[in-house]
């Protein structure tokens, strides 16, 4: 690791820095004549640091910046969830090759449209059915969900199609709740700094195996969504799935930038599955289709679509929502294109009637 000291440090400050090598086993080395850049060798482990190292430094007044961790990863870029990076929910696979579709509407608001909706996107190809039970809106005025009813009503669902279920869990008190009908946690971009909430998802998801899909915050960078997905695996799970939703931007031709570039440099840097939600970075259901598609070419591992077939009745975001037949065409589209990216469309197993 190679730390950037700030200028003319106090004998006393230097020494906070030395103290921490120490403390984590590190062998110390300044390579220049000013004393500002300083080399640490983990000593005796050939994994290198432990995953808190880099933080422990970072912490310090001393540090101006941490020019190089290679040798100090973090568990989002050392943990492999199973073989080759899957992860597994019911039917859907993301990462080691696979690809999963998952759909369905922005909210729970009825019986009868969810049941509609989740037998479409299943005969159509989706793995996975999102929908929220909660909803964190930007207006206390606006429609925050069906709560409990709308976790009940999700678990029909996937009783009538065999459809797995991802949907959002807000608050820390109701993760219990939530885990005992969602097949995938979903963290979402308003919660994605929410520490306690995080921390609760993680120990629920290593104590009974559930997966957690963390969204990227709105402006969040790469390495801030890291650390989110960090607080996840540091309660000792595996199963995180990240996913870039777009963040935001200033011209209003798209509601969100979606950023393919983070999604390259993701399947890079970290051991990861990672997901795409075009619905929420583009806004707009015209430009779903070809925003999905450049998000399998860029690497991703799954897709998150919104579906409704009466957009103009929703409470939420019914402006990026796909008919059912486009939702059909679009992933007759991916299916044709995921060879071609290295990648195969996982379908469910079987659909109940």
């Amino acid at each position: 690791m190679l730390l950037r000291l700030r200028q003319g440090l106090a004998p006393h400050e230097l020494g906070t820095v030395l103290d921490e090598a120490e403390r984590q086993g590190a062998t110390t080395r300044f390579l220049d004549e000013g004393r500002t850049l300083l080399e640490l060798t983990a000593d005796g482990r050939a994994s290198g640091f432990r995953p808190g190292a880099r933080a422990a430094f970072e912490d310090l007044w001393a540090v101006a910046s941490v020019l190089d961790a290679s040798d100090a990863p973090e568990l989002f870029a050392t943990v492999v969830p199973g073989e080759a990076g899957e992860v597994a929910a019911k039917d859907a696979r993301f990462g080691g090759g696979d690809l999963s579709i998952v759909a369905g509407p922005c909210a729970v608001e009825d019986r009868a449209s969810l049941l509609e909706i989740a037998r479409q996107v299943a005969d159509a190809g989706a793995t996975l059915l999102r929908g929220g039970a909660y909803k964190p809106r930007t207006s206390p005025h606006a429609f925050q969900g069906l709560g409990r009813d709308g976790l009940a009503l999700l678990d029909e669902a996937r009783a009538v199609t065999g459809l797995g279920i991802v949907t959002e869990v807000l608050d820390p008190r109701d993760v219990e709740a939530v885990g005992a009908v969602a097949d995938v946690f979903q963290i979402g971009a308003r919660s994605m700094a929410n520490s306690a909430l995080l921390t609760e998802v993680g120990r629920y998801s290593a104590e009974h195996g559930t997966p957690v899909l963390v969204k990227r915050g709105i402006a969040a960078t790469v390495r801030e969504f890291c650390l989110a997905a960090e607080y996840v695996l540091n309660e000792g799970t595996s199963r995180v799935v990240l996913c870039e939703r777009g963040i935001r931007g200033f011209d209003r031709v798209t509601r969100n930038l979606l950023d393919l570039g983070a999604v390259a440099h993701l399947k890079r840097a970290t051991k990861l599955p990672v997901v795409v939600d075009p619905s929420h970075a583009a806004g707009r259901a015209d430009l779903v289709a070809p925003l999905a598609a450049a998000g399998v070419a860029a690497g991703a591992d799954g897709l998150l679509i919104e579906v409704h077939p009466r957009p103009e009745t929703t409470h939420s975001d019914g402006a990026q929502a796909l008919s059912p037949a486009a939702f059909a065409d679009l992933v007759r589209r991916i299916e044709t294109l995921a060879p071609a990216c290295d990648r195969r469309l996982v379908r469910l197993a079987r659909v109940e009637a």
